[in-house]
């Protein structure tokens, strides 16, 4: 993005000096004309984290689609026992793949996190249930000044073609508890795709380890008192599969979060459940 700036050249004295002296004797200075300053405005770089766990089927759809805005791109592994790695390395070259530490979709975000360089960090299921496209308006929003932006299938424009009747009517009503318990006017909750700057990961602090950790940026947010916005977005059907989502266990997961983030508790979980796969000796690869 570049903007260009004239400078104005001296314009020829005329009139009193202030000192009584006539204009005659006052010493004029050239015309000067500069040339014109080219001013370089930063563009904020772009990473999008893709938590991944048995997508051999799907991720190729996902990432064919990432825009051109995307700087960076993290896939992390879930212990994948299929050929989503090699998929992804095929599909696009430049793909960052790291092992997910932990166990759960949460996990497999704080991984992606840590590893991402990029000013803002946009995170995309690997089912293709998310259209790659809209991470062009999670970033303008971002860009615009704000720290977290949430995918809403509530809002005008937004929609689902996969939210069952169960989902819908758990979704509205954790919505409901979130805006009544932290003041917020929240539309959409349950929802994987958001955008966040990752300057503000650490106010975050974030632990969970499972699917309930959507819900825990959206509350850390609000405490935080972060600059927060919505965008519509369309949840498309499953390419490939079935979800790894289970709405009455992770539903219940998300609740006891809600209770703990209300209760003068320590946030940090004492103890941090580790998969066996994921851990290699020293020194092998």
């Amino acid at each position: 993005m570049t903007s260009t700036v004239s400078a104005t050249p001296f314009a020829p004295v005329s009139g009193s000096n202030g000192h009584g002296q006539s204009p005659d004797s006052v010493r004029r200075l050239p015309d000067l004309r500069l040339p014109a300053v080219t001013v370089r405005a930063v563009t904020p770089s772009v990473s999008v984290v893709v938590p991944a766990m048995n997508e051999e089927r799907n991720i190729r759809w996902v990432l064919e689609r990432i825009p051109s805005c995307v700087s960076e791109v993290i896939v992390v592994d879930g212990y994948s026992s299929d050929r989503t790695v090699e998929v992804a390395r095929a599909t696009r070259p430049d793909v960052i793949t790291v092992p997910q530490r932990g166990r759960g979709k949460g996990a497999a975000l704080r991984t992606g996190f840590e590893r991402a360089t990029g000013d803002f960090i946009v995170a995309i299921d690997a089912d293709g249930s998310m259209e790659p496209a809209e991470i062009e308006y999670y970033v303008a929003a971002l860009h615009q000044g704000y720290d977290l932006v949430k995918g809403s299938r509530q809002l005008r424009a937004g929609g689902s073609l996969d939210l069952t009747l169960v989902r819908r009517l758990g979704n509205g009503a954790l919505v409901g508890a979130v805006n009544l318990m932290w003041g917020s006017s929240f539309s959409d909750l349950c929802y994987g795709y958001f955008g966040l700057r990752r300057d503000k990961l650490e106010l975050l602090g974030l632990t969970s380890g499972g699917f309930e950790i959507e819900t825990e940026i959206a509350v850390r947010a609000v405490e935080a008192g972060l600059r927060i916005a919505e965008v519509p977005s369309v949840e498309l059907l499953r390419q490939h599969g079935l979800s790894h989502l289970n709405a009455w266990t992770d539903g219940w997961r998300i609740l006891r979060l809600l209770a703990r983030e209300r209760l003068p508790l320590a946030r940090r979980p004492l103890v941090d459940a580790l998969d066996r796969r994921g851990l290699h000796p020293v020194g092998t690869p």
